[in-house]
């Protein structure tokens, strides 16, 4: 199934809530007052021009970059501030532009390292699973260092599904690959959320985010300026002259 066909939107309280989230370097305003929620089971789209804040955004919620002010809510903690590590305890899991790997060792050893803290029990299965999800078995046994740079794509994907994280932030996990590995991602987010996963997902590919997410969060120079569906949000003057560069 595909995210498009399952797509169903998140209920109930929300599993992340940021309220006037600030953060600065400098004379910047990286994020400027960012407020947004994401729904239980919600795929959401964080889109925005180069710099825009997004990428910051995701370092501020998983605990890399500490705001100045404002809050962060996930899973009812409050995690403004708090460690990496103590963020990913509560269920929170991330992906990173360039993708962090063991380089000598298998992928699947990779995958189990992603469980050696705290989520051991059943980790030979899940990365047997893992592997099946991203149509990586062929690979299983090879090391990381010899994949090309989409299935490093998506063996740092295998990682944080390893994680069994209530909260993923993708961030440009399809920015590169072959339309195969894209369409393997779209697939792998899909039955993610089967399985009651939230994803909030940084993607400049305007086809994947029509075709998977349920909302679109749009930043521009470190604030929320729109959100909505996506056919709302294509239509909206604002969004095409600050992301698409031309007037509606």
């Amino acid at each position: 199934m595909s995210a498009a066909e399952g797509k169903t939107a998140g209920t109930g309280e929300p599993i992340l809530v940021v309220r006037e989230l600030h953060c600065h370097f400098g004379g910047i305003k990286a994020v400027n007052g960012v407020s947004l929620d994401v729904g239980r089971r919600e795929i959401a789209g964080l889109i925005g021009p180069n710099g825009s804040g997004k990428s910051t955004l995701f370092n501020l919620i998983s605990g890399t970059v500490t705001p100045d002010r404002g809050q962060i809510r996930f899973d009812g903690h409050e995690i403004g501030g708090r460690k990496a590590h103590a963020i990913a305890r509560l269920g929170l899991a991330r992906t990173f532009q360039i993708p962090a790997m063991f380089d000598n060792m298998s992928v699947t050893e990779n995958l189990l390292a992603a469980a050696a803290e705290g989520h051991w029990q059943g980790a030979r299965e899940r990365a047997a699973d893992t592997l099946a999800l991203l149509k990586l078995e062929h690979v299983a046994d090879n090391r990381a260092s010899d994949l090309s740079g989409g299935q490093q794509k998506l063996l740092e994907f295998g990682r944080v599904v390893m994680r069994q994280a209530s909260l993923i932030l993708l961030d440009e996990v399809t920015a590169g690959v072959h339309p195969n590995i894209r369409k393997i991602i779209v697939e792998a987010i899909a039955r993610l959320r089967e399985r009651g996963t939230t994803v909030l997902v940084i993607e400049h590919d305007m086809e994947m985010v029509r075709n998977v997410c349920d909302r679109i969060i749009v930043m521009d120079a470190g604030r929320v300026v729109a959100t909505g569906p996506f056919n709302n949000i294509v239509r909206n003057s604002e969004v095409m002259q600050t992301y698409l560069g031309r007037p509606q």
